[in-house]
């Protein structure tokens, strides 16, 4: 968890407590307030946190740039944590982004274990392991935001990367994006499929398929592919373009 470093002196014979920078444990810590306009790697850090909260139907882009986009998603996550909703990141979204976030900067609701059954080195899909692990991590901030809207209840992932010897193994698609380490398959729980495919998307998910769609009646797929396609019929979680899913994932 997050930890605030004090740094004490005396003068006088009073004790002087000053507040040094909070510390995200071993994982990435920003040193000062981003705002649109801003650049570079801590933005990228940034939107890899407030990913799940692009707008209805959108999905941020991890760039590093702070545009109108980034603010936006900045001001939706302040507004879901009760913080002041002025799309700014400063030292109040920082200090709850390192209440949300464990050691390893994943989300403390989830776990790179949850997201990788299949291996302990994320090797052998159809990207780098570094890759698949990267995929991994922004698909469990989505899920966080997923939690969090739907009252902070578990939520329940029965799949997640597969190298492409796993995935043959369960019968995955040749394509299917669980071989790029950026999708998830959730089971039922605390809510059924179709509450979690509905919010799906809103969490930036470009992914949506669950109830419904063939193959798809005992989970709720999510992930990252490049363009949208939802598919969910049962669950009235449909994209535009309609049609069978291009990828054929499961």
């Amino acid at each position: 968890m997050a930890v605030m470093l004090l740094s004490v002196g005396t003068t006088a014979g009073v004790v002087a407590v000053t507040a040094g920078p909070a510390l995200a444990d071993g994982c990435y810590t920003w040193s000062g307030t981003l705002s649109e306009g801003s650049s570079g790697e801590a933005v990228r850090q940034l939107q890899i946190r407030v990913s799940g909260y692009p707008g209805a139907g959108a999905v941020l882009a991890l760039d590093g740039a702070y545009g109108p986009g980034t603010k936006a998603a900045v001001q939706r996550f302040q507004s879901a944590y009760g913080l002041s909703a002025d799309g700014v990141a400063g030292p109040s979204t920082f200090a709850k982004i390192y209440a949300l976030q464990d050691d390893d900067c994943t989300p403390v609701n989830f776990a790179y274990s949850e997201l990788n059954d299949c291996n302990s080195t994320w090797a052998g899909g159809n990207v780098s392991a570094t890759t698949a692990k990267a995929n991994a991590l922004v698909t469990m901030w989505k899920l966080q935001a997923l939690r969090h809207a739907l009252g902070d209840q578990p939520i329940r992932v029965t799949s997640g990367f597969r190298s492409v010897a796993c995935n043959n193994a369960v019968g995955g698609a040749s394509s299917s994006r669980h071989l790029y380490g950026d999708a998830a398959d959730l089971g039922a729980g605390p809510h059924t499929l179709c509450q979690l495919a509905q919010e799906a998307r809103n969490r930036g998910f470009a992914g949506i398929l669950g109830p419904g769609y063939p193959d798809h009646d005992d989970h709720t797929h999510v992930d990252g592919r490049p363009s949208q396609f939802w598919s969910a019929p049962n669950c009235g979680v449909s994209s535009l373009d309609g049609g069978l899913d291009p990828l054929g994932d499961n």
